[in-house]
Formats: C-alpha cells, sequence, structure tokens
C-alpha cells in the first residue's frame, strides 16, 4: 500500500473497511484527493469469511479489503497504512495527526474506524471469538444451522437473540446467567421450545481447542457447540476529541456510538460518520453503502463550497 502522503487532500478517510474504502471509491472516481488511513484492525478479522454482500458472499474479509485498495488505488486514491490520533480544525481545514508523527490537512473528513466489541468476563468468551462465540445470525447463522446453540443472557439484544436463532435450530439453551426475565419474555420461550438456564455461567468447556458446552457455576457443563453472545459495542472514535465530537450512549443500550444524521453527517461541520462508527448493527453491505452515500454528499458539499468561492471572485474581476 501507498504510504507517501500529500500536504493537503479533499477528504481524508480514517477507517480503511468496507466503509470507508467505498467511500474513498467515490470520491476518487469524482476526481477528488483522497487518503485513507487503516489501523489494520478489522472488526471482522476472526471470521472466515463475508457473509450476505452479494456477489462476494463467503469471501475472506482480508481478500474483500484487499481487492477494495486497490480499486481506490486504481483511481489515484491512497491508503495507508496508519493510526490516526488526533483530529483538529485548523481554520478552514482539519489537521489529521498520525500516531507516527506525521500529519496532513483534509478539507473534509469521513469516519469509518468501526467498534470495538466488549465481551462479558466470561472465560473462554475472549479465545472463541468469531469461530464458535458468535453475535449475528445474518453473518454465521447458517454455518451453525441445527447445532446445539446456547445464548448468553449479557444485556438488551440477548431475548432477541434467542429468538433470531430458534429460526437456524431447534436446540437452543438461554443462559439466564443470574438474571431474571420478565413473564413475557419467559412464555415467549416456552413456547418456542428454547430452554432456560437460571444459574451464572463460569466459563466455557473447551476440549482440543473445540467448544463443548457451557460450564454453570456448579460445576455442571451443559453441551453446547455454539455459544451467542451480545456483545457491549464502542465506537471506535478517541480521537474526535479535540473537535469535542464524542461517542454517546446509544438509545437501545447496547453500546456507544457517533450521532449524525441520515446523510452521515455530524454536529461538527465537515465531519461524517458511516458503518459501525455510527451504526452499531450494520453489516458489511449496510456499511459499504453508507460509506458510498456519506462520500457522495462529502463531495457535493465541496462542490457547492467551490462555486460559491469562485462565484465570489467572478463578482471580484
Amino acid at each position: 500500500m501507498a504510504d507517501q502522503l500529500l500536504d493537503r487532500y479533499d477528504a481524508a478517510i480514517i477507517g480503511g473497511g468496507a466503509a470507508g474504502l467505498n467511500g474513498a471509491l467515490m470520491l476518487a472516481r469524482a476526481r477528488r484527493s483522497v487518503v485513507v488511513f487503516d489501523a489494520g484492525e478489522p472488526r471482522n478479522a476472526p471470521a472466515d469469511g463475508v457473509h450476505g454482500l452479494l456477489g462476494r458472499e463467503g469471501m475472506p474479509p482480508a481478500d474483500l479489503l484487499t481487492r477494495g485498495r486497490a480499486e481506490v488505488q486504481q483511481y489515484g486514491g491512497a491508503v495507508v497504512t496508519a493510526s490516526v490520533s488526533n483530529v483538529a480544525r485548523n481554520q478552514d481545514d482539519f489537521v489529521v495527526e498520525l500516531l507516527d508523527g506525521r500529519s496532513v490537512r483534509a478539507s473534509r473528513v469521513l469516519v469509518t474506524t468501526g467498534l470495538i466489541d466488549e465481551l462479558p468476563d466470561v472465560p473462554g468468551l475472549r479465545e472463541r471469538w468469531g469461530r464458535d462465540v458468535i453475535h449475528c445470525p445474518y453473518c454465521h447463522g447458517w454455518e451453525v444451522r441445527d447445532q446445539a446453540i446456547g445464548i448468553l443472557a449479557t444485556g438488551p439484544m440477548s431475548m432477541h437473540q434467542a429468538l433470531l436463532f430458534r429460526q437456524l435450530s431447534d436446540d437452543v439453551t438461554f443462559f439466564l446467567n443470574g438474571t431474571k426475565l420478565p413473564d413475557d419474555q419467559a412464555e415467549q420461550l416456552a413456547a418456542r421450545g428454547i430452554a432456560t438456564v437460571p444459574e451464572n455461567v463460569s466459563g466455557l468447556e473447551i476440549i482440543d481447542d473445540t467448544l463443548t458446552g457451557v460450564r454453570i457455576e456448579e460445576g455442571t457443563v451443559i453441551k453446547r457447540q455454539v455459544v451467542v453472545v451480545a456483545t457491549r459495542m464502542v465506537a471506535r472514535a478517541g480521537f474526535l476529541d479535540s473537535l469535542g465530537l464524542r461517542p454517546q450512549e446509544h438509545p437501545s443500550g447496547v453500546g456507544e456510538y457517533i450521532p449524525a444524521d441520515a446523510t452521515g453527517r455530524t454536529e461538527v461541520p465537515g465531519v461524517w460518520v458511516a458503518g459501525n462508527v455510527t451504526d452499531l448493527a450494520a453489516q458489511v453491505g449496510a456499511a459499504a453503502a453508507a460509506g458510498a452515500a456519506a462520500a457522495a454528499q462529502i463531495n457535493a458539499d465541496l462542490v457547492y463550497s467551490e462555486t460559491e468561492q469562485a462565484v465570489a471572485e467572478y463578482r471580484n474581476r
């Protein structure tokens, strides 16, 4: 990947996943100077393949990104392996500072850094994450169909997960992990044939690098092949603090996000967001589409700004 930087770009994109690369592709094809800063820490790195993306079903995540980078570079966009430490306003531009000490100016900024999944403190979850510890029925459901699935109660999305994964398997157990369900939810589980385990979970049972079950505090192991967990999802956006743009608690209670309007425009003029940093539930296809839509808005914003300047100069002739 290219690592030579210009002093200034029309747009700097922070985050090199599907949203960022698709945004960069749109801007580069609009003949904008654009740079993508990619820290190389994609959320879906543990997954075997990308699912639910038309034309790219099952493609390994790394292959999708490699192809996307090449497409951006084909149109003159730059993709740089680097982490951003800070974004600050400098008169009419922004200064994007990198951890390695370099910096660039940009007229507009698109943030597509995604999120961090915070897992409950249950032994074994982190080690199996993205393998047989999963979270999304649309990303992983087909691959675990008809298996023995355990749902670990961790937050407001857990009940939703239980009902969705029941569509994929007749053998679903809901581990309440010490929580108490409202009567209507308990009735829903019973009606769907989903077993419940009230005790606290002490860890996962793993034998020969294979998940074999869920261990509850009394020591009993309940055999499961897959464990579903709802993580707390937190936007990666600490570098925006200087702009006063900070993650906020999502109304659903599932984590923290950067609020924006339907176009991705934030409350800070000149800064857009797309993908999981603002839409915590977005899959790869939705994130890519949001990146493209935000890029179109950025290009239009630049066009109108440039036109306004041209009119002022025209009048002064």
